[in-house]
C-alpha cells in the first residue's frame, strides 16, 4: 500500500476528489490508476485529510527506462483520449483544487508577464511573450471533458519499457483538456511528439494553448530558481527553447 499526505491546505483539497472519481474512472480506462482504500482524518498532530492507495508496480517514466519513446507517446495518447471520452457530468471543474487547470490561461497571465520581465536579459522575451500572446488568443469553445491534470514524467509509470500506469489526479478535471499537453515539451521531441500530437483530438488553437501551458510553468520555475538551482534552470531553459521553437516552427 501506499500512504499520501498533502504537504499544503491546497493539496489537502484533492483527497476526496480522489477518493470520489478514481473509483469512477478506473474501469473506462486503458491502463491502471491509483485505486482508494482508505481516507484518513485531521488530527491534533496532522490537519487534513489524507489517503491510502493500492501500490501500483512500476517505476517513474525517465527516458532511459522508456524503451520507445514513440510508442510510449501512443500509448500515453490514447490513455488520455479515453479519459476525455469519460461522460464528463458532475465532475469537479477548474479551481483551487487544481489551481486552475482545464480553465483559461488568462488566471496565470499576471504571473506570466512578471516572469517574463523578470528573466529579460536571459531569454528570449520577446519570443516568450508573442507565444504568451498566441496561446491566450486561442480561446478554447469546446464542451469539457476529463483531463488528468499534471501529465509529468513523474505521474507516468513503466514496466518492461511500456507505459503501465498513470498516477497522481489531484490536479484533474473537467474541462479544457490543453493542459495535459505540456508532456509534449518537457519530454518528448520530434518523432515522438508529432505522435502524441497525432493521437489527439488537437487542433492548432489547442496546441498554442498547451504551449500556453508549458511556458508558463517553465517561466515561473526559471524565474524561481535562477542562480540558485542550476539543475533546475538548466531543465527549465531546455523546456523554453523547446516550446519557442515549436511555436516559431508553425507560425
Amino acid at each position: 500500500m501506499l500512504v499520501r499526505l498533502p504537504s499544503a491546505a491546497a493539496y489537502s483539497l484533492q483527497v476526496e476528489k480522489e477518493h470520489r472519481w478514481l473509483p469512477r474512472l478506473a474501469p473506462l480506462l486503458p491502463l491502471p490508476v491509483p485505486v482508494p482504500l482508505a481516507m484518513g482524518t485531521p488530527a491534533d498532530n496532522y490537519p487534513w485529510h489524507w489517503s491510502v492507495y493500492r501500490w501500483i508496480e512500476g517505476e517513474t517514466a525517465t527516458r532511459e527506462r522508456i524503451a520507445s519513446l514513440p510508442q510510449f507517446a501512443a500509448s500515453l495518447a490514447q490513455f488520455l483520449v479515453s479519459l476525455q471520452l469519460i461522460d464528463p457530468s458532475g465532475g469537479p471543474v477548474p479551481g483551487q483544487h487544481n489551481f486552475f487547470r482545464g480553465g483559461p490561461l488568462s488566471v496565470y497571465d499576471g504571473e506570466t508577464r512578471q516572469a517574463i520581465a523578470a528573466l529579460d536579459g536571459k531569454i528570449d522575451t520577446g519570443a516568450a511573450s508573442a507565444v504568451w500572446e498566441a496561446a491566450l488568443a486561442a480561446t478554447w469553445h469546446g464542451a469539457p471533458v476529463w483531463f488528468h491534470g499534471d501529465v509529468s514524467w513523474g505521474n507516468l509509470l513503466v514496466r518492461q519499457g511500456s507505459l503501465s500506469a498513470v498516477i497522481d489526479f489531484g490536479t484533474s478535471g473537467v474541462g479544457d483538456p490543453s493542459c495535459d499537453l505540456a508532456i509534449a515539451w518537457t519530454l518528448f521531441e520530434g518523432k515522438s511528439r508529432e505522435v502524441f500530437r497525432a493521437g489527439l483530438p488537437a487542433d492548432e488553437a489547442m496546441w498554442a494553448r498547451g504551449r500556453g501551458w508549458t511556458l508558463w510553468k517553465a517561466l515561473i520555475t526559471l524565474a524561481g530558481h535562477i542562480d540558485i538551482d542550476p539543475v533546475e534552470i538548466e531543465k527549465s531553459r531546455r523546456v523554453i527553447d523547446e516550446v519557442l521553437a515549436d511555436h516559431q516552427s508553425a507560425a
